[in-house]
């Protein structure tokens, strides 16, 4: 049995949160002065939006008023996702990154950032981008060699097959800048 409060939560609140098709990534109750919160963080393979938060958290309220889990005291109830730069400690976290720039810390010591091509049980395939001109390149790494791993948010990222831009661009001038180009 559980001895821990956040052991306690998990085991209360995680069949809810699976039952609405999401998964429970984590559990926090922390004190600020004199109130606590209690802050949950949710997750999908396909992301989890703002309707599915408000449902999970309306369920979890629902649930947490009718225990004691969080005890008498007055706390406020905190529903998010991991976030943009999210850390990656389970198997599934990789998969949700592929196609990411993940930086790693690995075991053996050393830094790498690469983006994620592919995940299977034993490993990661990787793309390490190239420096001043080269191209990427591809390395193998395998999941226990990972010490840390943390999603990297990218501005105006590069397709690396193409060389096109998230909007399929390859010409990084905004419409203002060709307009006025055009009108000289």
């Amino acid at each position: 049995m559980s001895t821990t409060q956040s052991e306690r939560l998990r085991e209360l609140l995680e069949p809810l949160v699976t039952s609405q098709g999401l998964d429970l990534e984590e559990i926090a109750v922390d004190s600020v002065g004199r109130k606590r919160v209690l802050r949950v963080v949710v997750d999908s393979e396909t992301g989890a939006d703002l309707d599915a938060i408000a449902d999970v958290s309306r369920a979890l309220s629902a649930k947490l008023d009718e225990s004691d889990a969080m005890g008498e005291g007055e706390y406020t109830l905190e529903v998010g996702t991991p976030g943009a730069e999210r850390l990656l400690t389970q198997p599934r976290h990789y998969v949700r990154a592929t196609g990411r720039l993940v930086k790693f810390q690995l075991a053996e010591g050393g830094e790498l950032v690469a983006r994620i091509v592919a995940v299977d049980d034993e490993g990661l395939d990787l793309e390490v981008p190239g420096v001043k001109g080269r191209r990427p390149t591809a390395r193998r790494v395998a999941l226990a060699d990972v010490a840390r791993a943390r999603v990297q948010v990218e501005f105006n990222r590069k397709d690396s097959t193409d060389g096109t831009d998230s909007t399929g661009s390859t010409d990084s001038r905004t419409e203002k800048d060709m307009k006025e180009e055009e009108e000289a």
